[in-house]
Order: structure tokens, then C-alpha cells, then sequence
């Protein structure tokens, strides 16, 4: 007589032989709509453009680029190129392909000043307001053709940018592929708000610290809570007087060092010629703004590896906020000072990386940066290049981003017209790709 136990054992035992005998059959058929053989992995996207601009050089006609999964598979000529069986094919007649575009400098947390005064915005905001709006700002970014942007400073949200950094990498909310600074750093009594009776203690936009250990442990604890970078007010206007160096060469210096070992680089906001001078000796990567620069201290600068963020975009900004219009007004003169710097900049030969202060103007007009920065003496395509190849290297990204290249991650834009030709193109936008996800198409 079989027992209970031993009758259960063979029936579970005939259940696992017909699986093994019935599942590899099952698991052989392909899915209904497949488009390639099973085992071949994700599925391609051929994209077809009149022109192709990898990065760097000239744009070539009758090129095409392939993507598989969140990688560039191929690129070259139309004829020398076999397409898998299947796979979409986006025609994208009379635009040109170039790589995902990078802003190095924006704010996803402000809204244009024009909107809301920014005291207003850091004292009279809820940091879910703040946020929430944010999260229209990184997917009209993107729809613009900014795949990557570097946000330096969430002006007293606190470390609301690393959970927007999170949301897009997790694909909970679209967005550009996000580097966050968290608090930038300010000497105590050099930032904002101001203007409040001095007993009362005002909330900050910024982190202050003083003093060389402070500082380490500012740093580092910045890092610790997820800084991708760390930023730092080189210089202010101390008790509403000139701009000056807010931080010892000591300081800055220290900075720099703590930042690094922990494999972070530093932005510097510096406004004067002395901030930007001290930054540069300290190691900086990137000093934001440089509206003091001169010959000197811009040869400085690319002798120290220092690249220039001019955010020319911001300077107009504040510029039509007071009513200036371009085109119908004369130029104020706060703007001819800043085409005449930008010359000085270009001559020394100090790299220059594309950096806006998106935020202080409205969240996907970025291209306005490089409309201005041809406007003030690049050629199209040096523009295009400070916002790609170039970004990327001075981020550390270049291994992955900033050029169409087999291997690449698939961050690739399309634009109606010949960008390298007129910058202007680069407002058409009809294709975005992020990481191989389609997120924009004709």
C-alpha cells in the first residue's frame, strides 16, 4: 500500500517532468509582434537625418546612426550599413543629429524672476511647491534637447536636487540626466536673503561655513548626502559694498583638495578678478559667471585646466527684466561689458563650457546660451561643441556622453535645419533620445 506522503512525492514529481518537457517548447515561441529573433536582444532604432554632427568636425550628409537598448550601435554612411531585420526606422528629413545637449549650469528649483522675486521664492515657497514645479522644468528641459545638465545650487530647497536626480534616474518623472551640487557653499554674512533687521535669523539660500576644518566637514558632509559636485561663492558683496574674495586662497584651496580626494570637483562662482583668481590657484573646475575676467586671469585659468561657464543667457535675462529689448533697444551697458569680457575670454584660449543659469529664465529656452555665445564671437559649431564634446570632458563624462560614437549611451537630439551653419536650428528640436528611450519623435 502506498502511503499518503509517497502518493503526494509522485505527484509532484510528474508535475515537475511535465514542465521540464512542456516549458522549453512554450518558452521557444516568440512573442505576438516580435520584431527580431528571439536572443537577439533589444530591439533597434535606425535613425536616418539629412545630416550627422558627431561632435566635433564637420556634418556629414546621407549618414545614419543606430541604437540598440540605451547604446549607439553603429554610425556611418547610409550604404555601408546592414539594418537588423525589424528594427523602427525614424526618417528624419532635413535635420540634423547631433549628440544630447549639456547645460552646466542651471537651477531645476527657480522659476525666472520675472514670476516670482527670488527672496520670494527661497522665504514664501514650500520646498512640494518648489519641487513639484521642478519637475516641469526637468521635462520641458529635455523636450528641448538637453539630455545632461549640472545643477549647481538648489537656493534653499535644501538637498531637493539629489531627490530629483533620483525621480529621473528611477523614470518616475522625465527629465535630462541630472548632476547635483545640493547647498552651495557661502562664507556667513555673504549670501541671501538680506535686507531684514539684523536680530532676526533669515533662512539661507545657501550653506554657510567658515574656516578651514568647517569647510572639510561642510564638504564632506555634502558628499555624504549624495553632492555629485561641490559649489562654492568665491567672492560677494559684503554689507551691500564691491564684490570681494569672500574665502582665503587657504580656503579655497582646501576646498578643492577635500572635494577631490572623495573623486568630487568644484564649481566657484566668482564675480570678481581676485575670486577668479584665487579659484583658479585653488584648482577649480569650472568658475561660474567671470564677469571680471581679463587677459590675465583667463590665461590663468587655461594654464590651471580652470574652464569658463559664462552664462551670458542670465546677464540678458536680468537685463530684459529691467526692459531691455533686444533688437529694438541700444545694448545696456552692463551687456557691452559682458560681449567685451567674453572677447578677452576667447583670446586667452581658456576653454569654454556651455552654462546658462537656466532658471533665472524660463526652463527649456537653454539655446538662448549658445545663440548668445555666437552672437558674442564662436562659430556655430564651437558653440555646439561647448555644449557637447567639450561639456562632457570637463564633467568626466566624456566616456560616455557628448559625441555619437559605437559605444556611446544613446543621448542623441535632432534638430530641423544645419545648426553648425545657423545656431538657431537648434530651437526646431524634433527628436529626443535620453539613454535610448525615445522621449521626443516626429
Amino acid at each position: 500500500m502506498i502511503s499518503n506522503g509517497a502518493r503526494i512525492s509522485r505527484y509532484v514529481l510528474l508535475g515537475f517532468l511535465a514542465i521540464a518537457i512542456v516549458a522549453p517548447a512554450c518558452w521557444a515561441q516568440p512573442e505576438a509582434g516580435a520584431v527580431e529573433r528571439p536572443g537577439a536582444g533589444p530591439p533597434s532604432i535606425v535613425l536616418k537625418p539629412a545630416l550627422v554632427w558627431d561632435g566635433s568636425g564637420e556634418a556629414r550628409a546621407d549618414w545614419i546612426v543606430v541604437v540598440r537598448g540605451n547604446r549607439i550601435e553603429a554610425v556611418g554612411p547610409r550604404s555601408g550599413l546592414t539594418l537588423a531585420e525589424g528594427a523602427r526606422v525614424i526618417d528624419l528629413p532635413g535635420a540634423t543629429l547631433l549628440p544630447g545637449l549639456i547645460d552646466a549650469h542651471t537651477h531645476m528649483l527657480l522659476h525666472p524672476y520675472d514670476e516670482a522675486a527670488w527672496n520670494d521664492q527661497v522665504l514664501k515657497e514650500s520646498l512640494a511647491l518648489r519641487v513639484c514645479r521642478a519637475t516641469n522644468h526637468l521635462r520641458s528641459t529635455l523636450l528641448s534637447g538637453f539630455t545632461t545638465v549640472r545643477d549647481l545650487g538648489t537656493e534653499g530647497a535644501g538637498y531637493a536636487d539629489v531627490g530629483l536626480r533620483e525621480a529621473v534616474e528611477q523614470g518616475i518623472v522625465p527629465g535630462p540626466r541630472l548632476l547635483a551640487t545640493t547647498r552651495a557653499i557661502v562664507a556667513t554674512g555673504s549670501y541671501a536673503p538680506k535686507g531684514f533687521a539684523p536680530e532676526l535669523r533669515i533662512p539661507q539660500g545657501a550653506e554657510e561655513a567658515d574656516g578651514v576644518d568647517a569647510l572639510i566637514r561642510t564638504v564632506r558632509d555634502q558628499i555624504g548626502k549624495g553632492a555629485d559636485w561641490i559649489k562654492v561663492y568665491a567672492d560677494a558683496a559684503m554689507g551691500g559694498g564691491a564684490v570681494r574674495p569672500s574665502f582665503s586662497l587657504e580656503e579655497m584651496t582646501r576646498i578643492v583638495e577635500t572635494a577631490r580626494s572623495a573623486g568630487v570637483m568644484v564649481a566657484v562662482h566668482a564675480s570678481s578678478k581676485e575670486g577668479m583668481r584665487r579659484a583658479a590657484l585653488a584648482g577649480a573646475a569650472t568658475i561660474e559667471h567671470g564677469d571680471s575676467g581679463d587677459l590675465e586671469v583667463f590665461k590663468l585659468m587655461a594654464d590651471r585646466g580652470a574652464a569658463l561657464c559664462p552664462t551670458l543667457a542670465a546677464f540678458e535675462a536680468s537685463a530684459r527684466h529691467r526692459g531691455y529689448r533686444p533688437g529694438e533697444d541700444p545694448e545696456p551697458p552692463r551687456l557691452k561689458h559682458s560681449r567685451a569680457v567674453f572677447k578677452l575670454a576667447l583670446e586667452s584660449g581658456v576653454t569654454i563650457v556651455n552654462g546658462s543659469d537656466m532658471g533665472v529664465f524660463a526652463h527649456g529656452q537653454g539655446a538662448r546660451e549658445l545663440e548668445l555665445l555666437v552672437d558674442y564671437g564662436m562659430t556655430p559649431r564651437q558653440a555646439l561643441e561647448a555644449a557637447t564634446s567639450t561639456a562632457a570632458r570637463i564633467l568626466k563624462l566624456d566616456e560616455r556622453l557628448g559625441s555619437i560614437k559605437p559605444g556611446r549611451l544613446a543621448d542623441l537630439v535632432a534638430v530641423r535645419g544645419d545648426p553648425t551653419r545657423d545656431v538657431k536650428a537648434l530651437r526646431q528640436v524634433v527628436l529626443v533620445i535620453k539613454d535610448g528611450q525615445v522621449h521626443r519623435a516626429p
